[in-house]
């Protein structure tokens, strides 16, 4: 997904007077907004990992890609496999760059947490 932060944004004065940047908190956001366009509504979200290693500036393009990261689910073998309950799903994991153009500018992992089991939502 491709974004761009106007000039006019209101989070801007002051971040920085005479070089305005875009603040991560904003590139997050754009992140966010294209994970939820591919997935929809997701339960709460984390960030255990960024980086941001350029800036943006205003009125730059700016492109959001996103990578599913596949977990194996973890089998448990009790004595009893009759009483046993299914493991938990593991929590659903994103690696996320922003590029512009070919320049990385922040990178980092989403994660969203599991839901819960079925007969636990009473």
């Amino acid at each position: 997904m491709n974004f761009v932060v106007a000039a006019d944004h209101p989070c801007l004065p002051g971040h920085f007077p005479d070089r305005p940047l875009v603040p991560g908190v904003v590139v997050l956001e754009r992140v966010l907004d294209a994970l939820q366009a591919q997935h929809g509504v997701l339960p709460a979200l984390r960030l255990p990992q960024v980086k941001f290693l350029q800036p943006l500036l205003p009125g730059q393009t700016a492109r959001v890609e996103l990578e599913r990261i596949e977990q194996a689910r973890i089998e448990q073998a009790p004595a009893d496999a009759a009483k046993a309950e299914p493991a938990p799903a593991p929590p659903l994991r994103w690696r996320f760059r922003v590029r512009r153009g070919e320049e990385l500018l922040a990178s980092g992992e989403i994660v969203a947490a599991s839901a819960p089991p079925a007969d636990a939502r009473a």
